[in-house]
């Protein structure tokens, strides 16, 4: 995920900390992203500091530990816009763990198996599409609401492909999983056994 590029982003609007840095980027996106880990971010903060795309500044406080202030620098004015320019492939390509365990499921070939694995994700799937369909009736921020929409939307499309899973392996009386069925050890040739005996050594 390209969270380095928002926090440039927000550096955009002007010099920020830490904690504020947190606060607007949770904001921004929405709560379908979940908190923002601080410990993730400061180690954000030093990558784009030893890159030379943000400059740090040591600002003390009376009472409390020095607060360290972010700038961003052309050089990541140039990298936000060389980012923004450019279209995002998807992130984990198709590596996906529900892919793989479709395929272990396929190759199983129990029907039941099958069910089991694609009535679990579907049910899963609904209730993931019902909270970010309450989250998005509360959004207020427009921004927000059109990531939860566009996050609803990949559900949606996740949903498709677990109906089109069910119909191509589950069709014809499960045809299909007979011909994807990996043979067992047992189901394999007996191997002679009346072969040369090796000698021991």
């Amino acid at each position: 995920m390209a969270i380095q590029h928002a926090v440039l982003a927000l550096l955009a609007g002007g010099p920020s900390y830490g904690y504020e840095l947190k606060g607007a980027f949770e904001e921004a996106v929405g709560p379908q992203w979940g908190p923002l880990n601080i410990g993730h971010l400061y180690q954000i903060l030093d990558r784009l500091s030893r890159d030379g795309l943000v400059v740090a500044e040591r600002h003390p406080q009376p009472v409390k530990p020095d607060r360290v202030v972010y700038e961003i620098t052309p050089e990541g004015q140039a990298e936000l816009a060389r980012w923004l320019g450019e279209p995002s492939p998807r992130s984990g390509g198709f590596r996906d763990d529900f892919f793989l365990k479709v395929t272990a499921a396929a190759r199983s070939g129990e029907p039941a198996t099958v069910r089991t694995v694609l009535g679990n994700q579907r049910g899963h799937l609904m209730r993931e599409l019902r909270n970010l369909d309450g989250l998005r009736r509360a959004a207020d921020d427009p921004v927000v609401g059109l990531l939860l929409s566009a996050a609803a939307r990949h559900v949606e499309a996740d949903l498709a492909f677990v109906d089109d899973a069910e119909a191509v392996l589950l069709a014809d009386g499960a045809a299909a999983l007979a011909r994807l069925r990996t043979p067992r050890s047992e189901d394999a040739p007996s191997q002679r056994r009346d072969g040369p005996t090796r000698a021991a050594g």
